[in-house]
Order: structure tokens, then sequence, then C-alpha cells
């Protein structure tokens, strides 16, 4: 089956108990041979949510299996699931249910950013980069992206904006600290992680957060105004590649510059062997 065909199965495919590729069934496993994925997109765990959890599996049991695989000396490593794993341990479980799966890494990373996504369990700065891992390991456009996970495609293009944000000012984000609007009017802003503190300071709306950037913004674009032209194409290209570009004339029109903006060195390697091709 060809892989983006794979990514809209979600975790029906994976939630399957028949014992067909590589599947051992619903097994109790204990719960220190279960090791978390490195590769999971979800960092943050609110501790009152998982106290909740843990107080529910305590009293009704784990409802739905974890998925894992096994890996090394005897060991299994969760594919989905890794919330109810740590809820289990608060709760004070030895053994919890599981199904087995055998499947390569690169499915493994698709699988825990899939049901992320799918569960809309991720923060926005998690979403962004799940959506940036399934751009990377699929090889594929923002657009064909929205289309496959069932969101707009300007969704996906502002969540993935997020990431060019100061590293502070998106572990603000994850932390609760500012709201994704609040993110979104601080991005292309300068002294953008100052700004961050000043909104966390001072308790700022969003609509006052947008009233204050504003005032940059327009004054950037009474600068210099491009061509609606140039827009459009920057963005088909950023579409296409996956990257945010900017286009540039010089002043006779007859020569310019392409810019391609990278997020980290991943990226830029991804980049520079699909140039060399």
């Amino acid at each position: 089956m060809n892989k983006d065909n794979k990514l809209g199965m979600g975790l029906g495919a994976l939630l399957s108990t028949n014992t067909n590729n590589g599947n051992q069934g619903v097994k109790k496993i204990n719960i220190s041979q279960i090791i978390p994925n490195p590769s999971q997109p979800r960092k943050n765990f609110i501790e009152n949510e998982l106290k909740e959890l843990s107080l529910s599996i305590k009293n009704q049991g784990l409802i739905q299996p974890i998925i894992v695989r096994p890996v090394d000396d005897g060991q299994y490593q969760i594919i989905a699931g890794e919330r109810r794993w740590r809820a289990s341990q608060l709760a004070g479980l030895h053994e919890i249910e599981c199904i087995i799966r055998d499947v390569e890494d690169i499915n493994v990373l698709e699988a825990a950013l899939i049901e992320n996504i799918q569960r809309e369990d991720l923060n926005v700065i998690e979403e962004a980069y799940a959506y940036k891992g399934l751009i990377e390991l699929k090889n594929i456009t923002n657009e064909n992206l929205a289309k496959k996970i069932g969101k707009s495609s300007s969704h996906v293009s502002n969540i993935l904006r997020l990431l060019e944000l100061d590293d502070e000012i998106k572990n603000f984000v994850i932390n609760g600290k500012l709201s994704m609007g609040h993110a979104r009017a601080l991005i292309g802003v300068p002294n953008a992680l100052d700004r961050a503190k000043e909104i966390i300071d001072k308790k700022l709306s969003v609509r006052q957060v947008e009233n204050i950037t504003s005032k940059f913004k327009n004054n950037k674009k009474s600068v210099k105004t491009k061509d609606p032209n140039i827009t459009d194409l920057e963005k088909e290209l950023s579409d296409k590649i996956g990257l945010k570009t900017s286009i540039q004339f010089n002043e006779n029109g007859s020569s310019g510059s392409l810019t391609l903006y990278y997020s980290d060195l991943n990226q830029l390697d991804d980049l520079m062997k699909r140039l060399k091709k």
C-alpha cells in the first residue's frame, strides 16, 4: 500500500486486534518493561489531568489498551498511549493491557504523530512539530498534509509559522502562559521575547497585543508593499517544498534573490538532498 494512503488510517489499523501482520493480540505486560517513544510529539503532560485519569483507571481499570512494539532486552516501546501508561503508573498498576505490533521505526513515528493529531491531545507547538514531522517523513507539501489530516491549508500553515518563534516563547505557549493568539501576534515582531514577557507580566489580552503589534506590521507594510503576484508565487513555492520562502527583486526588476528558510539542521539537510537530485 502507498505510504500516503496509509496516513489516513490513523489508529484504526493499529487498534485492530486480528492476528495478522505481526500482531500478537492483547497481552498484559509488566509496566516496568514498557518504555516511552523518544519520537513522541507530545512532551507536556499536565499533572492534574494525569491524576484525574489515574483515579479513573484505579476505579474502572484501563478501558483502552496501549499500543507497543517489542524492542531489545525484553522491553516494549510505546507506539500510542503514553498518557495512559503514565497514569497507570500513578495508579499503582503493576501490569497493563497492551496491543503488540511489530512495526518499523518510520511507521512508529507516523503512528505517534497521527494519534496525537487525531485525538487533539497536543498543544499548538507540539501540533506544529507533529505537522513538521509528517511533512518531512512523508516528503509532502503543507497543502497535501492538510488534505490528508482533514484540516484547512491555512490552519496547517498558521500552526507551522509558530515554529519561527524564539524557543522561550514556544515554551511559554507549551506551559500555558501564552495562548496561540498571543503567539501568532508575535510572529515577525522585533524583540518578540521581550514583548512576550510583557504580555505575561501585564496579562494583556490577545486584542491588546494585536493592536500593539499591528502598528509595527502596518509600518513595515507601508515602507514597501510587495507585488501580490510575487506573494502568490512565494506561497505556491512554500506549499510545494514545505519551507517558508522569500522572493526579492532588485530595483530594475531584472534580477533578485530567492531565500529559503529552515528551522533546524535536519530540514537543511533534507533541502540539500532534494536540491542535489
